[in-house]
């Protein structure tokens, strides 16, 4: 154990910090809990040779199928603000408690983004989304710091260059920045979003038909648990692969067989498919594999039901893939982070 003003220790298993629950190891391992912890955990990893940094939130969109042979800094900075229209939040924040505080202070906006798993910090990285609302339509900035200098910048809505689970932070920024904080422009006025997904049936199920944005979390809380095991009972990392985004000549051959077929548009002639329905369809829900298989109810949750590999995993995730290419010439992109 190497003693700064924080502790730097070694050889350290990552079962614990992952929501997979898969066993992997990291040479070094930091938390920081503070900005001071964190500039000085990063000024000790900048006089580190051939150190690899591996910065981790709350280890739910990740699948380890190695060990990390340099640096795991786990980001638990913590504190939550409202200013105005804006919700402010440390990045080490549980995003779903972030959620349940903001509608708690009556500033709404992220409700149908209720029961996703991770960290605020996290969040602008993958540009979560659900229930027809993505991380860029509530964004104001976030705050991060540079790994390699130390200083700090804000990023804006433009510069963190947000697309479908996408953002900067993912390509030419990668590995540059550490997230600090987080704004949200969010309403003191609610605006309820209920036409996605089965939220409005799910309201209209126990009488709701002018619902509050809290009743719109509730909904979408009980939907997510109706179909997606609870990392805490069942290892998985939640929806592992990405919905594809299709043409429309694509979409129009998949009709021919499936007349049925979900999809929604999101531009000219492009579509979006659910991952889950291609999965379901091609006979994956539901599969199991000794110890590690495809969730019952969400063929889009591929699940750890203990003692399963990173490497399992991924073996099955790749069978599901060419699975799915097969089928309906469509190749799933995983959204999970793959070590």
């Amino acid at each position: 154990m190497i003693t700064l003003g924080v502790m730097i220790q070694e050889n350290v298993s990552l079962k614990p910090y992952n929501t997979f629950g898969v066993e992997a190891s990291t040479k070094f391992f930091a938390e920081a809990t503070s900005l001071g912890e964190l500039e000085e955990i990063l000024a000790w990893y900048r006089e580190q040779n051939d150190c690899p940094l591996l910065v981790l939130g709350g280890g739910s969109n990740l699948l380890f199928t190695r060990d990390w042979k340099g640096l795991v800094l786990k980001v638990s900075l913590t504190g939550c603000r409202v200013e105005g229209d804006m919700a402010i939040a440390a990045a080490g924040e549980d995003w779903h408690s972030f959620v349940l505080w903001t509608l708690e202070k009556k500033i709404f906006g992220l409700e149908n983004l209720s029961l996703i798993p991770g960290q605020v910090g996290t969040a602008p990285m993958q540009n979560i989304g659900a229930y027809g609302v993505e991380i860029k339509d509530v964004f104001e900035s976030l705050k991060a710091i540079n790994i390699n200098s130390g200083k700090t910048k804000i990023f804006s809505l433009d510069e963190c260059e947000f697309g479908y689970r996408e953002s900067v932070f993912k390509h030419k920024e990668k590995g540059n920045w550490i997230i600090t904080e987080v704004s949200f422009k969010l309403s003191k006025t609610p605006q309820v979003k209920v036409e996605y997904g089965t939220i409005k049936t799910t309201l209209e199920a126990h009488n709701i038909k002018n619902p509050t944005p809290q009743q719109v979390g509730q909904a979408v809380t009980a939907i997510r648990e109706s179909k997606l095991p609870n990392p805490n009972d069942l290892g998985s990392a939640g929806s592992f692969f990405k919905n594809p985004v299709v043409a429309a000549e694509l979409l129009q051959k998949i009709k021919t067989d499936y007349p049925e077929v979900p999809h929604y548009k999101v531009a000219d002639k492009q579509f979006k498919l659910p991952a889950g329905w291609l999965i379901d369809q091609s006979g994956w829900k539901g599969h199991t594999r000794d110890n590690h298989g495809v969730h019952k109810h969400q063929a889009l949750v591929l699940v750890n039901y203990g003692g399963a590999t990173g490497e399992d995993i991924l073996t099955l995730a790749k069978d599901i893939q060419q699975s799915v290419a097969k089928k309906f010439d469509i190749i799933l992109k995983p959204e999970v982070n793959i070590i």
